[in-house]
């Protein structure tokens, strides 16, 4: 755990960056907190809701909140009530001139972030739904209380980007007696400073765009929050325009979490070349003129550093350990946002996760999502005029909405082992603690496994789809080697037990695990041309089937019959000349148990 002397440096940025969203949280997006519950966060929370003015209203956004509810629709009750529609405010207009708290941002879906961005984007909240079309302001700054553990678990991007802060609490414990030093009236100054307050000179400017492309950022948005809140910061310090430390605080607090490579040390640059051999080692220049000697300064230009002083202090401002968050930034954005064990999504009718509802007539097992029907319905009753004494409301077949949900599959992985004589019983051995690592994993994730080893003249399922560790090593234990090396009837094999999970709605891959030497054709049949051509058939029928697959080739060397292998079948192709069991589970845990 951070110690306190290590916390300090980490909580004065952590407050700073809370005054400054404080000061203009409008101009600024927002915060995100990377960090799970506990005393760290709730006290950052409750200093900057402190800072904010008072009346301020601060509303809680939990996880998977529909549109209606957040951005505002039909009144569903007082519309049926009064006959007409009747419009409702969602979380984000009623969030007017405060700040919505998102919770466990990290589960947000991609399309709820990009709606919360364009409220960013416009400071308004545009309802075009249920017969309605109307525009409500909405200026809010946002909190996005991001718990993912692993480095996919992130808050979508698109909103993400537009927050100008970002915060890891996850190594402070809050406990330290760390004084906040923030005074909520000294934050309402800055506010009615910040509104009048000159604009930022170009140097000012260039050198934030400077920094933010040493820092490998090639989007605009960044250096324009780091600007706003270089802004934010003068105003705080109780200057009419920036200076170079407003510059560097914007740098550090934006430009530097978002940093994909590292600034250059200006001390390891190139010394500049010597001059020209044709001139004179004894010239000096020509001194100034008189003019020029006694031309005061234009004290204006003492306020206004150049770009290369800010940069300069930009260098001394790094903090410590930003090469490890850049590291960790980079794999982060590279990192398939698929986990291990989940398969691939697909919508059903009845059961998963509600993703919203369609139109359609209802069909047997379709459930009938009654509140949008009624919402649907609405806006049209005064034209659907009837008999006295008829029903209230009139609903006809194109207001029906179906509920439709998205449910994800289980996977299951299908491990094929070469158990030849041509991969000896070293590989065969190494082989085996690799399958072994991974099916620990599996386990974990409750992912299904099964077993099928190919030699001699057949392959053999040793284990069919189990969740069973105990079964699975066992029969791994067991597994014989030697003999020739019948390729096709194993990739055969491993295509009927993927084709069979399917059917029962679960994700296949298989994972080969061979030297690629194949020998031995369909039905025993000697011979490696023969063999070769079946292995290619059987290679393509696996692709044509659209099952997922890795080919590692375990062979000493290389071997161009793997590569023509995996790039038949549509599977990621491996070389591993040196088997390594940590190598093989990480290649496999990375394409994440089903389809890539």
């Amino acid at each position: 755990m951070t110690s306190e002397a290590d916390a300090s440096p980490v909580w004065a940025d952590a407050l700073l960056a809370a005054a400054l969203f404080a000061v203009d949280p409008v101009g600024l997006g927002g915060v995100t907190i990377k960090s799970g519950p506990g005393p760290g966060r709730d006290r950052w929370m409750s200093a900057m809701q402190a800072l904010l003015p008072q009346g301020a209203p601060v509303r809680r956004v939990p996880v998977g909140t529909q549109d209606d509810r957040l951005l505002g629709g039909l009144d569903l009750s007082a519309s049926l009530s009064a006959g007409r529609p009747i419009v409702e405010r969602g979380v984000l207009a009623a969030c007017d001139g405060g700040v919505a708290i998102l919770s466990m941002a990290e589960r947000m879906e991609n399309s709820t972030g990009a709606r919360l961005a364009s409220v960013l984007d416009t400071a308004e909240v545009v309802i075009e739904r249920d017969g309605l079309a109307m525009r409500l302001p909405a200026r809010i700054g946002l909190i996005a209380l991001d718990e993912g553990v692993e480095p996919d678990e992130r808050a979508p991007d698109a909103l993400v980007e537009r927050l100008a802060f970002r915060i890891d609490l996850n190594d402070f414990n809050g406990r330290q007696s760390l004084a906040t030093g923030l005074d909520p009236d000294i934050i309402g100054s800055a506010r009615d400073r910040l509104a009048r307050q000159e604009p930022p000179a170009d140097s000012m400017i260039e050198a934030l765009c400077m920094a933010a492309e040493l820092f490998g950022i090639r989007t605009i948005r960044p250096p324009l929050l780091a600007l706003r809140a270089a802004q934010a910061h003068a105003a705080l310090a109780g200057r009419d325009e920036m200076t170079t430390e407003d510059a560097t605080a914007g740098v550090r607090l934006v430009l530097a979490p978002r940093a994909l490579t590292l600034p250059a040390d200006p001390a390891d640059e190139a010394e500049p070349p010597p001059p020209p051999p044709d001139t004179p080692q004894d010239a000096q220049p020509e001194p100034p003129g008189e003019h020029e000697q006694n031309t005061p300064e234009d004290p204006q230009s003492e306020q206004v550093p150049n770009a290369d002083m800010v940069l300069e202090a930009i260098q001394a401002a790094l903090p410590d350990g930003l090469l490890d968050q850049v590291n960790f930034g980079a794999q982060r954005q590279t990192r398939s946002s698929r986990r291990q064990g989940s398969g691939a999504s697909t919508k059903s009718s009845q059961r998963g996760r509600p993703v919203g509802s369609r139109t359609g007539a209802l069909r047997g097992g379709d459930r009938l999502n009654l509140p949008e029907t009624l919402r649907a319905a609405t806006p049209w009753q005064r034209l659907r005029t009837g008999a006295p004494g008829g029903p209230l409301v009139r609903v006809r077949q194109e207001d029906f909405r179906i509920r439709r949900f998205v449910q994800r599959q289980e996977a299951t992985t299908i491990f094929l082992v070469d158990a030849s004589g041509s991969s000896a019983f070293q590989r065969l051995a190494e082989a085996k603690g690799a399958v072994e690592l991974l099916l620990a994993k599996a386990y974990v994730s409750r992912t299904r496994v099964a077993l099928i080893a190919f030699r001699s003249t057949g392959a053999e399922l040793l284990l069919e789809p189990t969740r069973s560790l105990t079964r699975a090593k066992r029969s791994l234990a067991e597994l014989p080697g030697g003999g020739g090396t019948p390729l096709a009837e194993g990739l055969e094999m491993a295509l009927q037990v993927a084709q069979a999970e399917k059917g029962k709605d679960r994700t296949p891959l298989i994972v080969i695990l061979t030297d690629g030497r194949t020998n031995i054709g369909r039905g025993g049949a000697p011979g490696r041309a023969i063999a070769e051509a079946d292995a290619l058939s059987a290679a393509r029928s696996i692709g044509e089937a659209g099952v997922g697959a890795i080919y590692i080739d375990t062979s000493p060397r290389a071997q161009p019959n793997g590569d023509r292998f995996a790039r038949v079948m549509g599977a990621i192709y491996a070389p591993l000349p040196y088997l390594e069991a940590e190598a093989v589970s990480a290649l496999v845990t990375g394409a994440g148990g089903g389809r890539r």
